[in-house]
């Protein structure tokens, strides 16, 4: 293959400008009479043309570095886009909106995720946590967001779902730790012991009724009005990973999303978020405040919670934060009292994703 004629190749530029100036000097020290002298002057000629050289390639390697990093957060930033697709505003009369925050400010990527998709099942919702976060963490991530993304139009029970989120945690852990450890060529028992993956899997019916399934994850908040309160209280099952599924799993009924309603969904590294003093990050009074002047959109809620938590932590939160807001927009069914035919009141398109 022949390269344009003009365009010199990076890696030549990488490499060849720092022999050259090595080149200089060498020549400089050996060839030059000025520089056998022993005389100050030319001691203090020979000192300016190697700090000049050494100075110089210092700053090309900074650049060099500084263009690989830049090179290192696009693709980083490009996997999380693909990873973390940007979710349509309406999912079946649902409006929609989410946003992620790293805390790996050098990778601008983490180990949340969240996926909406609507099935013949329902609308289904995940929203998980990762251990730990970076790019370390998105192998895990995309294993569990490519199952759950299959699986939700597969399986019509939403404890499969959990058990398919399950089997490729499972192989990803196992295929990661034959890539670790290629010595041994033997089938891991326990993969990686440390990892786990908190879960939380969500189906809205057409009628508004709410089921789910929680492996560690927080509740998500129901706003209705200007009220605020989780949508369930029992104890989660243990993340995914360290325990295998209990053999029931039968998913937890969690009360209905009325039109007008919202869920939010959040990680854990939003109720951890400390300010400088150490003090936690209330979310529930930050909804409070926010329904205060209902109704308001998801992608109003969003941008007041992110603004609320920049400001608690200053922008240096220590662990990545991700948001889901579901709201139900869903067209309202009015009875005539006259006994006529129903009329429908805040109609809106609903797009199907």
């Amino acid at each position: 293959m022949f390269r344009i004629k003009g365009r010199v190749p990076r890696k030549v530029l990488a490499w060849g400008l720092p022999t050259a100036w090595g080149a200089m000097a060498i020549t400089y020290k050996l060839t030059c009479p000025l520089a056998q002298e022993a005389g100050l002057g030319a001691r203090l000629v020979t000192s300016a043309v190697f700090f000049a050289v050494g100075t110089g390639l210092i700053l090309h390697v900074r650049q060099a570095l500084l263009r690989e990093l830049r090179q290192v957060r696009e693709v980083a930033g490009a996997a999380q886009s693909a990873l973390l697709r940007p979710l349509p505003a309406r999912i079946d009369g649902l409006n929609v909106a989410a946003a992620q925050l790293s805390a790996d400010r050098s990778a601008c990527v983490g180990g949340d995720l969240y996926e909406v998709i609507a099935t013949e099942h329902g609308v289904r919702a995940v929203m998980g946590d990762v251990r730990g976060h970076g790019i370390a963490a998105m192998g895990t991530v995309a294993a569990v967001l490519g199952s759950f993304r299959e699986a939700v139009h597969d399986e019509p029970d939403l404890g499969r779902v959990l058990r398919r989120l399950e089997r490729a945690l499972g192989r990803h852990l196992r295929e990661r730790a034959r890539d670790e450890h290629p010595a041994s060529g033997l089938e891991p028992d326990t993969p990686v012991a440390e990892e786990f993956v908190t879960v939380l899997l969500l189906e809205i019916g057409r009628d508004g009724e709410i089921t789910a399934l929680n492996c560690g994850h927080p509740w998500p908040y129901l706003l209705s009005g200007t009220s605020v309160a989780p949508v369930a209280r029992a104890d989660p099952l243990p993340p995914l990973g360290p325990f295998p599924l209990p053999a029931d799993l039968a998913p937890l009924p969690c009360g209905s999303l009325l039109p007008g309603d919202a869920l939010v969904l959040y990680t854990d590294g939003v109720e951890d978020a400390r300010d400088a003093r150490g003090r936690f990050f209330s979310l529930q009074a930050a909804l409070i405040g926010a329904v205060r002047d209902a109704p308001i959109t998801p992608q109003t809620i969003l941008r007041t919670l992110f603004t609320a938590l920049i400001r608690h932590t200053r922008g240096k939160q220590a662990d990545d934060l991700a948001l889901l807001v579901l709201r139900n927009d869903r067209t309202r069914l009015a009875c005539n009292p006259l006994g006529a035919r129903p009329t429908t009141t805040n109609p809106q398109p609903t797009n199907h994703r």
